[in-house]
């Protein structure tokens, strides 16, 4: 391996684990969508548990699991770790961006139209934040440098599929119109990561940086996948275990675009 010293490392990807990412994103985004339709109750008033089952669902589920399985799909002939802390922060960031995202696009704190642009915003910003952080949380013998003019691009399709999402979750009521806006979403997602991970030009080097808190391993993708499924079981079964309060009636949703 020490003859790749200086190289420009060519990836390639992992057909099997690629598909895993965009189902685990389509699921996560279709738990996320029915969750967003008993956001806001009858009266008007926020749900907070439905919010935090949405927020997980959608960030912690549809983008970022899809995000690190995809980043497991990346091969290169050198070995990947991933720092833990970095790891947990890059997931942390995707749950809390998308919670404040939908509690703005709900309606509540800025009027609906307001809410949807704000929260778009936010939510493409925080996503491609999320996404090159766990890019730079990979240990490898490899220094990374990043095209400026492909991130941007990344950037464009995280904003305008934050905004497809958020639109998508407050607008669509039949269950088969969720399901299609779903694969939709996850087309959305896997294509900001597949583009932003285009913008990393990798040069081997002499070795890793020495970090004791790294997690790697061919099954990894495959454990990230099973949890994140079990959750989204335990999200759908406290959704349906709620009262039938939540979907928003016509005349909520006209005072909520008054404001």
């Amino acid at each position: 391996m020490d003859s790749l010293i200086g190289q420009v490392l060519t990836p390639q990807y992992s057909i099997g684990t690629s598909v895993l990412s965009y189902v685990i994103s389509f699921f996560g985004s279709l738990v996320a969508l029915l969750c967003a339709h008993r956001l806001v109750r009858s009266d008007g008033s926020l749900d907070k548990g439905m919010l935090a089952c949405a927020a997980v669902s959608l960030g912690g589920i549809g983008i970022w699991s899809m995000h690190f399985i995809g980043m497991v799909a990346y091969r290169l002939p050198i070995s990947i770790a991933y720092d833990i802390p970095l790891t947990a922060l890059s997931l942390v960031a995707a749950i809390v961006i998308s919670g404040i995202a939908l509690y703005l696009a709900s309606g509540h704190g800025l009027g609906r139209r307001q809410g949807w642009l704000f929260g778009s915003l936010l939510a493409g910003v925080g996503v491609c934040v999320m996404h090159y952080m766990g890019m730079f949380a990979m240990n490898m013998r490899a220094t990374m440098t990043l095209d400026p003019m492909i991130v941007a691009g990344s950037a464009v399709i995280a904003v305008g599929a934050a905004g497809a999402a958020l639109w998508l979750a407050f607008n669509l009521t039949k269950v088969i119109d969720q399901v299609v806006a779903a694969a939709v979403m996850g087309v959305a997602v896997c294509s900001m990561h597949f583009v932003g991970m285009m913008a990393a030009n990798m040069v081997c080097t002499a070795q890793a940086p020495l970090n004791p808190f790294v997690i790697g391993g061919s099954n990894i993708a495959l454990g990230v996948f099973g949890m994140s499924g079990a959750v989204l079981i335990l999200i759908f079964w406290v959704m349906t275990g709620r009262t039938s309060d939540a979907p928003v009636r016509a005349p909520v949703r006209a005072a909520r675009r008054a404001a």
